[in-house]
């Protein structure tokens, strides 16, 4: 009997081998291994055989043998679903390659491109980048730069406001010099930041002006500070962003949270001027309300449009077009 069970784990054993697909070695492991196999009919024979011994033995022997053919069968179904898994990746997969030359990557925005470029320009100098939230509350946006409800320099900017909280009292922020404050009553100076952000107004959207844009603030508050200190920093900026070819110039301005206040502009290689932005000495006002003496401290503060910044970098003629998404504009940079 020996024989018989040898001799029916070996076919089993091939047929196992050699079955080509999944379905077919079930199949087979079926036939061999089923209870009308042919080591199930053996099993079956077990009972004429005359003593417990042989019984025991020949039973231990169609265990090994069926052990055998199932570890065959395990090894090699796994192999067959690896082979049919390739197969039918390598059926299903799609070519995505319309074109011969390799697909254009897109790139980050010009008013992003100009954000980051100003930040590391400012880094460089020595400030750090602050932020603050787009909705604010009146006092951050006005009361606390020295304009209190009454003022007239309100005026200048042209206010959305929010519905929340008493009439008037929250706004979409006007500028980042919310921020400034926002930093001057958390942290000791001294102090050297820089606040970039998207602001809101409420105007109509032409060449030169969007209701909503992009600023970039900066803030100094230390000893010792001087109006010669403001220039200097300005200066320094604007030969570090635009080149060694440019320079800048100051001229006599009024703003409500800076005395003495500036209008900064710099001078093209061709001789040409630019007015950038707004800049002054902290008035001392804004300091007290931020709590910080103005006695033992001083500061200057400047900003610019960062939009604008773009527009004048790329040689853009309307700001619009920049928020267009139009293809033939986009691709030229």
């Amino acid at each position: 009997m020996i024989e018989d069970i040898s001799a029916a784990r070996d076919v089993a054993l091939a047929a196992v081998a050699g079955a080509q697909t999944v379905d077919l070695l079930d199949q087979f492991v079926a036939e061999h291994l089923g209870k009308r196999g042919p080591l199930a009919s053996l099993k079956a024979r077990l009972g004429a055989l005359p003593t417990v011994d042989e019984k025991k033995a020949m039973g231990q022997a169609l265990n090994e043998a069926t052990s055998a053919v199932s570890a065959a069968a395990d090894a090699h179904r796994a192999v067959l679903a690896a082979v049919e898994r390739r197969a039918q990746l390598a059926g299903e997969r799609m070519d995505l390659t319309e074109f011969r030359r390799p697909p254009a990557r897109g790139h980050a925005h010009l008013v992003t491109e100009a954000w980051e470029r100003l930040e590391d320009v400012f880094i460089g100098l020595g400030f750090k980048v602050a932020e603050g939230p787009e909705i604010e509350t009146d006092w951050y946006n006005f009361e606390a730069l020295n304009m209190p409800p009454s003022h007239p320099a309100r005026s200048m900017w042209d206010t959305l406001f929010v519905e929340h909280g008493a009439p008037g009292s929250t706004v979409l922020r006007t500028h980042t010099s919310p921020v400034q404050a926002r930093v001057m009553t958390t942290q000791e100076p001294p102090i050297y930041v820089v606040a970039p952000g998207r602001v809101f107004r409420n105007e109509t959207a032409d060449a030169t002006h969007m209701p909503v844009f992009h600023q970039i603030e900066g803030l100094v508050v230390d000893r010792g500070i001087s109006f010669a200190d403001l220039a200097g920093t300005i200066e320094a900026f604007t030969r570090a962003f635009f080149g060694s070819g440019f320079t800048s110039r100051l001229r006599p301005s009024f703003f409500p949270f800076t005395e003495p206040s500036a209008e900064f502009d710099i001078r093209r290689p061709d001789g040409s001027w630019l007015e950038l932005g707004g800049c002054g000495m902290v008035h001392p006002n804004v300091l007290a309300a931020c709590g910080i003496d103005p006695e033992e401290w001083g500061g200057f503060a400047f900003g610019f449009g960062i939009d604008r910044m773009a527009k004048e970098y790329h040689g853009v003629d309307d700001l619009r077009e920049m928020y267009s998404n139009d293809v033939r504009f986009i691709e030229q940079f």
